[in-house]
């Protein structure tokens, strides 16, 4: 199936916490975090048309895993923008979803940000972005900073969202181990101290410098995502043994791990390498995509 050639089609990238702290805890349960997100030339697509009703067709290699889903992000995106503007949801929606289910890099939530991104345009909606802003964190924490899709420190819950430094040119090798983590249960199993938040205001002049300043930071889920999917540290030391990788880390809750490396051919090269050692994991190679930039998957 392939969207008709007047569908709007919304690239939704994989979101990538290039560090993440956890630095608090609110009464209601909820964690403070403190992050560096970017983004990765590597992600689902949704396309969205005119219809008399509301509707969304799933395909591409991780379609399967959202068939019991009846009211995924993407449609509870879709009928919340609907009712915000008083207006009956009436699309066709399809989901190309590429990116793993579960994986700690933001597929469902960057699925949710395309959708509202490509209905405001086929509605013609006009909602002031801080009335949008808070639509997109009911949806869920990181539905805001991916409907931002740019580099950006976060913090709070995900609300409070700040633009990042120039981040330089360079490329990550993705992992994962085709494990979900749901990422309710690693913060529920998160133990220890909190951390303090770490932002910084110089731009990284290269590869090296982001590497560096990223490893000052950490993860602070990847101990209890590796309690619950004990293949985590095998993947990250997968990734930081190969040819050119800088850095190696979980992204988010998991079980994704990235690898940062110099640039685009590296990566690809050493994600081919990986490929032939772990033919049953999940492997791609993106580079970090710019502020602004808006790539087309295919």
């Amino acid at each position: 199936m392939t969207a008709p050639s007047s569908a709007l089609r919304i690239s939704a990238p994989a979101k990538i916490n290039l560090y993440l702290h956890v630095v608090g805890r609110r009464p209601d349960g909820y964690h403070l975090i403190d992050s560096l997100i970017a983004f990765a030339a590597t992600g689902d697509t949704v396309a969205v048309e005119g219809a008399d009703r509301l509707s969304l067709a799933v395909e591409g290699t991780f379609a399967g895993a959202l068939a019991d889903e009846p009211d995924n992000l993407v449609l509870r995106a879709a009928r919340l923008l609907a009712e915000a503007a008083g207006i009956e949801p009436r699309a066709r929606i399809r989901l190309v979803k590429r990116l793993p289910v579960a994986s700690g890099i933001g597929g469902g939530s960057a699925d949710a940000a395309a959708t509202l991104s490509g209905l405001l345009r086929l509605w013609n909606l006009a909602i002031p972005r801080p009335d949008l802003m808070r639509l997109a964190l009911r949806l869920g924490a990181d539905v805001p900073v991916c409907l931002e899709g740019s580099p950006a420190f976060v913090s709070g819950i995900g609300e409070a969202i700040a633009p990042a430094p120039r981040l330089p040119d360079c490329a990550l090798v993705l992992a994962n181990p085709l494990r979900p983590v749901p990422t309710a249960a690693v913060y529920g199993a998160r133990v220890g101290p909190f951390q303090p938040p770490a932002p910084f205001a110089e731009a990284p002049e290269d590869a090296g410098s982001l590497a560096r300043l990223l490893a000052e930071r950490s993860n602070g889920l990847a101990a209890a995502a590796s309690r619950i999917e004990p293949a985590i540290p095998s993947v990250i030391a997968a990734l930081a043994a190969l040819e050119g990788c800088l850095l190696a880390r979980l992204c988010g809750s998991g079980a994704t791990c990235y690898g940062l490396f110099a640039d685009e051919s590296s990566a690809r090269d050493a994600a081919h390498s990986l490929a032939r050692a772990h033919p049953d994991w999940w492997i791609a190679a993106a580079r970090l995509l710019r502020a602004g930039e808006t790539p087309e998957f295919k």
